[in-house]
Order: C-alpha cells, then structure tokens, then sequence
C-alpha cells in the first residue's frame, strides 16, 4: 500500500535583491513589525499539511539567526547558490533522504509574503493529482507590448508589437512540482547551461506540460521599495 505524497516548501532566499537598491537584503526589510521572510515562511508553517520548509541562504548570513523563525523544529536551512536555480536545488537535494519520489515541492520566493493559507489550501487541492504540477499564476489584464530592445524600468523604448493578452499569464509562485521532476529538469538544465528564471522554465525544457492554477494580484512580489507600502497595505486586510 502507497502512502500519500507529503508536501514540502522550499524558498530561496540567498539572494541580496540588487533591484530593490538596499544595503540589506529585501527578504529582510521589516514589514509591519516582522521581517518579509518571517512572513512568507509563517504563511506555510500556517499550513499543516506542509512538512518542512526548507529556507536556502547564503553562507554566512548575519540576518538569519535573529528571525522567530530560525529554530522553527518544521524549518530546515541549506546553503543556497549564485542563481535562484542553484538555491532551488540545494533544497531539493536536502529533501533527498526526507521526501519520496511522488512528495511535491512547493518552491516560493523569499520576498513574497502576501499568499494565503487558502489560496495555497486550493493550489494543493487542485494539482495534487496531477501528474506534474502546475504554478500560481494570474491572467494578464493590461495590454501587452513588446519592446524593440531590452529595456528596464526607467528608460525610454519603442513599441515592436502588441500581443494577445488573453493568452499571457503573469507567473507567480508556488510553483508546485514532484520533488524528483522538479530535482531532475533543474540538474539537466544547470547541467546543459539553459537559462531557468523560474521552476517552470526547467520543467518546459523537460518537455513536460505545466499546468496555470489561477491566483491572486494581491500575491505581489517585493521587487521595488514602493512595493513595500503595498505589501503592508495587503497584509493589514488579512
């Protein structure tokens, strides 16, 4: 007789988040009286059907050890890498003599602190039979253009062309995968030098389908400082 799959949560947060244009690291900008991390990481401890949450740093981390969070007997913590990929799998391989070959892994980012109990009750519930997985994701609402070169949020650029934005999905996390899928596509696809901005990418380049599990705007990723008045005013309404 099988045993039902567990569910496992591994957040990367090794990174140092240069967009953002702080000395410290956005993870830890405190939000309403916690840290960003302390709250994503609280958000999954709040679900007990999660077994552990598997934080991955960077070495020598001064920040980690003052969080409530640190010596959390569901929280374990890896050394992450230099790409959100590299730390992704560092979680993973910790769960090697943890997790079975059919366990998900539900993978988030650090700096996302507003999902919900329920809307990650649903997303387990809604792909937990599916073979693969699928991600948190929200269908864009804007018109979508494209630039006619790679441009960043402060310049000026031309309009190449306009897309159908009923078929554009704007990713989010969790991205929700077998932790043996999710272990394999990520070490093929560092392996092969293919870039992976998400844990969908690596899965794609698998050839396997990723399913899109409707989610929420207010699931909003810390990535500028005038996100954080927004990231409060959602957690206020919670």
């Amino acid at each position: 007789m099988h045993s039902s799959p567990k569910f496992w949560a591994v957040i990367p947060a090794a990174g140092i988040g240069s967009r953002f244009g702080s000395e410290t690291p956005k993870q830890y900008l405190t939000l309403l009286d916690k840290t960003i991390l302390e709250h994503t990481i609280e958000k999954f401890l709040a679900c007990e059907w999660i077994e552990k949450v598997v934080v991955a740093l960077r070495q020598d981390d001064p920040f980690w050890p003052s969080l409530s969070v640190a010596n959390h007997h569901r929280v374990l913590t890896v050394l992450g890498g230099g790409e959100r990929a590299d730390s992704v799998l560092s979680g993973l391989n910790a769960l090697q003599n943890l997790a079975g070959t059919d366990d998900w892994a539900l993978v988030h980012d650090a700096a996302r602190p507003c999902v919900t109990k329920a809307q990650l009750s649903a997303m387990k519930a809604a792909l937990e039979a599916d073979a693969i997985g699928g991600i948190m994701a929200q269908p864009a609402s804007d018109t979508i253009k494209i630039a006619s070169a790679n441009t960043n949020a402060h310049s000026v650029a031309a309009i190449e062309s306009t897309i159908d934005r009923n078929r554009v999905w704007l990713a989010q996390t969790p991205q929700m995968f077998r932790v043996s899928t999710l272990q394999s596509a990520l070490a093929d696809a560092l392996k092969n030098g293919q870039a992976v901005t998400d844990e969908a990418s690596a899965i794609e380049l698998a050839n396997l389908t990723v399913k899109l599990f409707p989610g929420s705007r207010n699931n909003i990723k810390v990535t500028l400082p005038e996100d954080l008045a927004l990231a409060e005013a959602i957690l206020r309404l919670e």
